[in-house]
């Protein structure tokens, strides 16, 4: 059985106190969210220090000619992003690429065995895949009135993911996350030569790291969204429950 949805058993102490039951998130996710978090910062700074190096972005095969840039950020000294956000610090091409290389095939590993995991395990069909009444437009207005008004669900029900969140985290495990993958293997040379079929379905190197810049600024507004839903509902719980698994609720919100 997952130990994210293994029902909890009752808590016993004084009512109102705060105790931990259950477990919210299983081991392996625990695992891979901190992994990943640390690998996807790391591939952030030295992907804004390699995009410092040319920050303009074409479609297609080639760039600048015969392709005009669609995103031009080359304005005043020519590098948008300051040193503070980029890994190095300092302006270094090659070694930016050595942090975003290195750190590429651990991010593909763990994306390819978190899914794997997910599926064997059937994880993403219990806990990401909606089920058919939570499609129905009145549930999902009525979960998008209850986040605009920041009212959560508490207890049990908020071990479980809402609709929303099964779909945001959905499209970033299932696409978004796949698609950086795939984006930067299309700009790699040896990718181009050897199995140029997957630069082509891309639209060409230039297109791939289009829609990689692209994919890059989705996810990081996923986790600033991500970050201000965990610190309007409880950030000592959600943080607890993702380092421990574990959930505390109170002796009230057990009640049924």
């Amino acid at each position: 059985m997952d130990t994210a949805t293994a029902p909890a058993p009752p808590a016993r102490g004084k009512a109102g106190q705060s105790r931990p039951t259950g477990h919210r998130h299983a081991f392996a996710t625990r695992l891979w969210h901190w992994s990943n978090a640390v690998t996807l910062a790391v591939m952030l700074m030295s992907g804004l220090m390699i995009f410092n190096a040319h920050p303009r972005l074409y479609w297609g095969h080639y760039g600048a000619n015969p392709d005009p840039a669609w995103l031009d950020w080359s304005g005043g000294d020519g590098i948008p992003f300051p040193g503070w956000i980029t890994l190095p610090s300092f302006y270094s091409l090659a070694d930016a690429r050595l942090w975003h290389l290195a750190f590429a095939w651990l991010f593909a590993a763990l994306v390819a065995g978190y899914l794997l995991w997910g599926l064997l395990s059937g994880h993403l069909r219990r806990r990401i895949v909606p089920g058919r009444a939570e499609f129905a437009p009145g549930h999902l207005l009525r979960e998008v009135a209850d986040h605009a008004r920041l009212r959560f669900p508490p207890g049990a029900a908020a071990r479980r993911y809402n609709t929303l969140q099964k779909l945001s985290y959905g499209a970033v495990l299932l696409v978004l996350l796949p698609g950086m993958v795939l984006t930067g293997l299309g700009m790699s040379p040896a990718i181009d030569a050897g199995f140029p079929v997957l630069v082509d379905l891309l639209g060409g190197r230039q297109s791939a790291r289009s829609l990689h810049f692209i994919g890059m600024a989705l996810l990081a507004l996923f986790f600033a969204a991500h970050i201000a839903m965990v610190l309007l509902s409880g950030p000592l719980d959600q943080l607890r429950a993702m380092i421990t698994g574990g959930r505390s609720v109170t002796d009230k919100e057990k009640q049924p």
